[in-house]
């Protein structure tokens, strides 16, 4: 497609040589720009769509790089990769080699910040701009604000000097429909040069006439605040309730009077808060419709609208499904099981015991740290709560496990889904530091399934124990049947040996058992006569003390592997437990070494760091027997 338009941006700075009329024709073009390529290239689609008018609105009137955009979470950002001199590298993003998922200021000086988690930019934006940045930007959706992190930054913003404007993308179904033009009035009011001109020079005779001081002038400002809340039915305005001064809400969609709305404020001293209200998916109907789906649709056909699904060859179940499933069946079993998720039903597949038991679900937003607390909560009044959180999330609530749930070993489970590698979301989504960080907290129990099996009897074992339990599963699908009916099998500590060997012992743990075990069987005929036992560990916390017992006295030699940091895990718990014991095996640790993981398909990152059948082969290849 010819783009009379983006086709000629190469950095905000040629956005600026365009008239505000031609604005519209812009966002047009990004917008068909982004849907074109996400359709062959899978992303964040209907997020991105929803954002794309205050995008260009926020370059062409702020001068960027040197005044600071700090995004949060990332997901809306494509339009500015696209604005900031990546449209001709866009078909790579999210891919092996190619852009970053999200910004990332490894790749471009107009990412001022990390982003990937949510509820972080009103801090990073905060501390950047008193820290002498000129003008900086906060841009935070109406989810990341229910993050704790978010209103800890709001209530900093509200204490300290700075000029800090937040951007507040409100995608979520109002309350109050914007109809009229009274609304918008009081944003023109309220945004007007003249208005605030004559409100500084007011405030400033005041002060001159000592009839006004630093407290009198927060008291006006709260005053004035509320005058502009009361004519707008605002009355439960967290920020002026803070003295960060509002403007809004107004259409996030209508990129001329968004340049102008930014230009007024642009230069206001103090803290302040613009008000968008967006709709997620905006000019794809089908993005519109389905809002949950489209959000990251997979590839798909722009004229119809109908998405690539898979062939329905592979009928093995998702790792999230089996737990899914089995936590339905366990509350049917047992009325004091709850489950609880950061904003997640559908990703973990909570949804299933959603519909099924509303009341026993808890989804509590984006706030990790309270789905743990509250978690704690809960067993503390004798329910069993199994909360859900993605392993790269739950590292927010670390001082949550330590502090409310281990310290009290109350009996919280912890599901911890997509552990290990991920893929194209990249180094902020992979969950390779769990068993690393879980493993020094007294009272913490945490195991690992290899099988789809084995994630069901670990969720009904989990049941029965004391204290907080912590179970870690991969993203994807599951190696096993669909049919998967609840059995035992898996006992508490203990392995089990799935291969008999003499010369080296392998010792893994979760999925990766899996792959260990394909990469074990290549090998017969091809490694000059050594074999090779193989046992899944299970459990990490309590480890099977018989297990090592046995492998101390017999192997010389000892690989480990497993789908996360080298440091802390498996192999540590190993090389301790041997030096405790007064073994002294030679012990070669697999897994990810001291590295943050960059982005691709979860195929070319196993390669990378050599987990894949192929480089565990060559590993193993290359242990010596003596």
């Amino acid at each position: 497609m010819d783009y009379q338009y983006i086709n000629r941006i190469d950095s905000p700075a040629d956005l600026k040589k365009l008239k505000v009329e031609e604005l519209p024709a812009v966002c047009a073009e990004l917008r068909q720009f982004i849907i074109d390529a996400l359709s062959k290239n899978p992303g964040h689609l209907g997020s991105s769509l929803g954002t794309i008018e205050w995008t260009v609105a926020l370059h062409y009137v702020f001068d960027t790089p040197k005044d600071k955009l700090v995004w949060d979470v990332g997901h809306q950002a494509y339009a500015h990769k696209i604005l900031t001199g990546r449209r001709d590298r866009f078909h790579t993003n999210r891919q092996f080699k190619g852009l970053s998922p999200f910004t990332n200021p490894n790749e471009s000086e107009y990412d001022a910040f990390i982003a990937g988690h949510a509820s972080n930019s009103i801090s990073a934006a905060l501390g950047m701009n008193i820290g002498g940045e000129r003008n900086v930007v906060a841009i935070i959706g109406d989810g990341a604000m229910t993050g704790g992190l978010a209103f800890e930054g709001l209530n900093n913003t509200s204490m300290d000097k700075n000029n800090l404007l937040i951007v507040l993308n409100d995608n979520h179904m109002a309350i109050d429909p914007l109809k009229g033009g009274f609304t918008q009035y009081l944003v023109d009011l309220t945004t007007s040069a003249t208005y605030n001109k004559w409100r500084w020079r007011l405030y400033q005779l005041a002060a001159k006439m000592h009839l006004v001081n630093e407290e009198k002038r927060r008291a006006l400002l709260r005053r004035n605040n509320n005058w502009k809340a009361t004519l707008s039915k605002q009355t439960n305005n967290i920020f002026t309730g803070l003295n960060i001064r509002y403007f809004g809400p107004t259409d996030g969609h209508d990129v001329e009077s968004l340049v102008r709305i930014l230009s007024e404020i642009k230069n206001h001293r103090g803290p302040k808060v613009l008000h968008i209200i967006t709709k997620k998916g905006k000019g794809y109907a089908p993005a519109e419709n389905d809002q949950t789906v489209w959000h990251a649709p997979g590839e798909f056909n722009v004229e119809s609208g109908v998405r690539n699904q898979d062939s329905g060859q592979d009928t093995t179940p998702l790792w999230q499904e089996v737990f899914g499933e089995t936590l339905l069946e366990l509350a049917k079993g047992n009325e004091k099981i709850v489950g609880i998720t950061p904003a997640m039903p559908s990703g973990c597949s909570m949804s299933i015991m959603q519909k099924e038991m509303p009341d026993r679900v808890f989804d509590v937003g984006i706030a990790e740290g309270h789905a743990v607390t509250f978690s704690a909560g809960l067993a503390k009044a004798g329910m069993l709560p199994y909360c859900n959180i993605y392993s790269t999330f739950l590292q927010r609530a670390y001082d949550n496990i330590v502090h409310d749930v281990a310290l009290q070993n109350l009996h919280v489970v912890l599901c911890i889904d997509r552990a290990g590698i991920v893929g194209n979301d990249g180094a902020t989504h992979h969950g390779l530091l769990d068993l690393s960080y879980l493993r020094p907290i007294p009272n913490m129990q945490i195991c690992a399934p290899r099988t789809a099996e084995d994630l069901q009897e670990m969720m009904k074992m989990a049941e029965t124990l004391d204290g907080p339990v912590a179970i870690r599963y991969p993203r994807g699908r599951t190696n096993l049947s669909p049919t998967l009916p609840l059995r035992e099998g898996v006992r508490y500590g203990k392995g089990v040996k799935l291969r008999d060997g003499e010369d080296i012992a392998v010792l893994t743990i979760g999925a990766i058992g899996n792959t260990m075990s394909e990469a074990i069987s290549s090998l017969e005929g091809r490694s000059g006569g050594v074999s090779y036992a193989h046992y899944d560990m299970r459990w990490l916390k309590p480890l099977d003390e018989e297990i090592l017992d046995e492998v101390g006295k017999k192997y010389k030699t000892i690989v480990t592997a497993e789908d996360g940091m080298v440091a802390g895990g498996l192999g540590s718990a190993v090389l301790e437990w041997m030096a405790d014991h007064g073994y002294t095996p030679r012990v070669i640790r697999l897994g990810v070494n001291d590295q943050f993981v960059e982005h691709g398909s979860t195929k070319e990152l196993y390669h990378l760091l050599k987990l894949d059948k192929e480089g565990l082969c060559e590993s193993l290849l290359q242990v010596p027997v003596k």
